[in-house]
């Protein structure tokens, strides 16, 4: 796994060549989840800021924050808890398409996952036949991590 600090200059590299900037506290913010195996909502950031860093921040601030983050798509929210898990693809160069993850039910941990294009086809197809629109193409599986399963075993 790539160095937070090796990330964490990807992601300002990444908002330079968008003409923004990945201030200080945006760059905590991405740090907090990056260092998080789970999704971690607004106010879990803003104690983790506070307990990390000294820093306060008012809840707008951290929405403002999660938003720019967001758009920059170094972060993704998870609509269903809304909470919010770094971009696994952060180091990458390319575009990985629309986001899939698995949550555990128990813990709260997130993977993000790749499905592949045909079972996404299907899926499309199978809304359209349904005489329903897609509006978000991002899944998010609700799961049971194995460490979790093994300690229900």
């Amino acid at each position: 796994m790539v160095a937070v600090e090796q990330i964490l200059q990807q992601a300002e590299q990444r908002c330079t060549n968008h003409g923004s900037r990945l201030t200080k506290k945006r760059k905590q913010v991405l740090m907090g989840l990056l260092l998080s195996e789970k999704a971690l909502s607004a106010y879990e950031l803003i104690e983790h800021c506070k307990a990390e860093f000294g820093e306060s921040l008012p809840p707008m601030s951290m929405y403002r924050i999660l938003d720019f983050l967001e758009q920059e798509k170094l972060v993704h929210k998870l609509n269903l808890s809304n909470k919010y898990v770094a971009c696994s693809h952060i180091s990458c160069d390319h575009d990985h398409g629309a986001a899939h993850f698995m949550v555990c039910e128990d813990c709260g941990k997130v993977k993000e996952v790749n499905i592949k294009k045909p079972v996404m086809s299907e899926l499309h197809a199978a809304v359209s036949e349904s005489g329903f629109k897609l509006v978000s193409q991002q899944l998010e599986l609700s799961c049971q991590c194995n460490e979790c399963a093994d300690r229900s075993s």
